[in-house]
C-alpha cells in the first residue's frame, strides 16, 4: 500500500489527486489546430473544384470550431466572475 508523503495533509488512506501539467489542461493549442485544418482543407477542396458533402462538412467543421473557441471564452469568463462552478485547474 501507498503511504503517504505528508499525513498532515492527507485523509484516510490515500492522497490527494494531484494537479494535472498545464500542457495537458490548455485546450487552445488543439482547438486552433484543428479549426485551422478544417479551413485548410475547405480551402484545398475549394480550389479543386470539389463539390458536394465533403465541401460543406469541412466548412462546417471550421465554423463549429469557431463556435467552440467562444464557448471556452464564455465559460472562462463565467469561472473568473465566479458565476457557475468548473472544475478545478482549468
Amino acid at each position: 500500500m501507498d503511504v503517504p508523503s505528508d499525513p498532515s495533509r492527507t485523509k484516510g488512506r490515500f492522497r490527494p489527486t494531484p494537479q494535472l501539467p498545464r500542457s495537458l489542461v490548455n485546450l487552445w493549442p488543439p482547438m486552433i489546430l484543428g479549426t485551422v485544418l478544417w479551413f485548410l482543407a475547405f480551402a484545398v477542396l475549394l480550389i479543386t473544384g470539389v463539390r458536394g458533402v465533403w465541401l460543406w462538412t469541412t466548412l462546417a467543421g471550421g465554423g463549429l470550431g469557431i463556435v467552440g473557441m467562444g464557448i471556452m471564452l464564455w465559460q472562462r469568463a463565467a469561472a473568473r466572475r465566479g458565476s457557475r462552478p468548473t472544475p478545478h485547474g482549468l
